[in-house]
């Protein structure tokens, strides 16, 4: 029987996370620094702000414990995608997107680096990342892709045919792929756990079951008690929306994902997945997938897009109908697979600006400070924005702080029902242009996709 929910896979497969809580906030206190969230974000702050000034007062605020948002719940891909880098070469300058992609290829090494020098064992192997193209379309769209990011610096990027890709990885009717070597698997929750220890051993404070149901200047509110301090970092994701005034500042969107039991040698063998790679496609409902370190796949892919109000899980529940549709994925990737067992199921949600850019920002008049709207590239990302949030409290004038994210703005999002009416409409649309894609073999992306891009700011 499919375990679905229980927050996710990783939780029923990290020790550490059925440790006791961490011991909430009980009154009234101060800090230097108070970061709203227990996630990576938030801790990678804390981890950065508590090295760099060891003096530094740094509190951190989860409202149910370490990891239990996108961190402990997402696919465990540790690569050097960026949501908005397209976007901000156009506002800024190729240059100056360069920079941040460049960033983005060093934070895979700086996360692999700080996991070894802290003893965080989190099943990383750094294996790359294979993208495939299974349709005319797909591969129209991978050559545009691998062009586009040899133009952004990425010159150890590799095109393959579909006779190399499926020596690789043999995806059924896999046309080519683009393989990066920037991309590591990891098990998210375990970085998660070990990242919050290494935090503590700094002397960072965490409170766990501490809801903040409001941000201000100076101080951060809770049902216990208000923190105050001059800098208040808010590292929510796609729990923002529960803060006051923050219903429309970014999208909780879902995503799910099923992971298989253990496989045999031999099926690992006929699947010629030897070296661990990441696994993506070009799909406009795109997937992502890894093989585990205990030797099963785990795959996601977007179910219900959206809740109606920006409302979020139960604890990373999914719908059957979610399930079923992720294992025909499984099986239409790996037929060979038809009646594996599913061991669990489990859902989260990633934060979306409006125009699909993630952000660092520090007003430093204000002292209120925020990072995140990753789009689902947050595993690396996060990483980027903590040392980014450092350099800022500091003060400090860094190659970080210089970058064409830190203080970008971005409109809300519209009102309800607009806003559940839009996002299902888009994914509606997505999901068909997948489908035409797949049964008309046209090599170009079909304009129904283009005309959802527009709307939605993807593109």
């Amino acid at each position: 029987m499919t375990i679905n929910g229980g927050i996710s896979f990783w939780y029923a497969t990290d020790h550490t996370a059925t440790a006791p809580p961490r011991a909430p906030l009980t009154s009234d206190a101060t800090a230097d620094v108070v970061i709203v969230g227990g996630g990576y974000t938030g801790l990678w702050t804390a981890y950065y702000l508590k090295s760099s000034a060891p003096d530094l007062r740094v509190t951190v605020l989860e409202q149910k414990f370490c990891g239990y948002g996108a961190s402990g719940r997402n696919g465990g891909w540790l690569y050097n995608g960026i949501a908005g880098r397209d976007r901000y070469a156009a506002l800024h300058g190729h240059q100056a997107a360069l920079r941040l992609q460049q960033a983005m290829n060093e934070t895979v090494g700086e996360v692999i680096g700080v996991a070894a020098k802290e003893d965080i064992q989190a099943d990383i192997h750094h294996g790359g990342v294979l993208e495939v193209a299974r349709t005319p379309a797909q591969l129209t769209r991978l050559r545009a892709f691998h062009e586009g990011e040899l133009s952004f610096g990425e010159t150890d990027r590799v095109l393959h045919d579909a006779t190399d890709t499926r020596a690789l990885i043999d995806v059924a009717d896999a046309v080519g792929s683009s393989w990066s070597p920037h991309g590591a698997r990891i098990h998210p929750l375990k970085l998660v756990t070990g990242l919050a220890a290494a935090c503590e051993r700094l002397g960072v404070v965490i409170h766990e079951s501490t809801p903040v149901t409001e941000i201000d200047p100076g101080r951060a509110r809770t049902p216990y008690g208000t923190v105050r301090a001059p800098y208040v970092l808010r590292c929510t994701e796609g729990f923002t929306a529960a803060l006051k005034g923050h219903k429309r500042s970014w999208l909780p969107m879902n995503s799910s994902m099923i992971v298989t039991a253990p496989l045999a040698p031999s099926t690992w063998e006929s699947l010629n997945w030897s070296d661990a790679a990441l696994l993506g496609d070009m799909a406009h409902a795109y997937m992502y997938a890894q093989r585990t370190a205990d030797d099963r796949i785990a795959i996601g892919g977007r179910g219900v897009p959206y809740r109606y109000g920006s409302r979020t899980d139960n604890d990373g529940t999914t719908q059957e109908r979610t399930i079923a549709s992720l294992t025909a994925l499984l099986t239409s990737f790996f037929p060979v697979l038809t009646g594996v067992e599913v061991t669990h199921a489990w859902s989260g949600v990633l934060g979306v600006p409006r125009d699909w850019c993630a952000t660092v920002t520090l007003d430093r008049t204000t002292g209120l400070g925020w990072a995140g709207g990753y789009v689902g590239s947050g595993v690396a990302t996060a990483n980027l924005a903590g040392r980014t949030l450092r350099d800022l409290v500091l003060g400090a004038s860094t190659d970080l702080t210089a970058l064409p994210w830190v203080n970008h703005r971005v409109r809300r999002w519209e009102p309800e029902p607009f806003r559940w009416l839009g996002v299902q409409a888009l994914y509606a649309a997505y999901r068909e242009a997948d489908r035409r894609e797949t049964t008309t073999h046209t090599p170009a992306t079909t304009p129904l996709a283009r005309l959802a891009d527009r709307i939605s700011g993807r593109h």
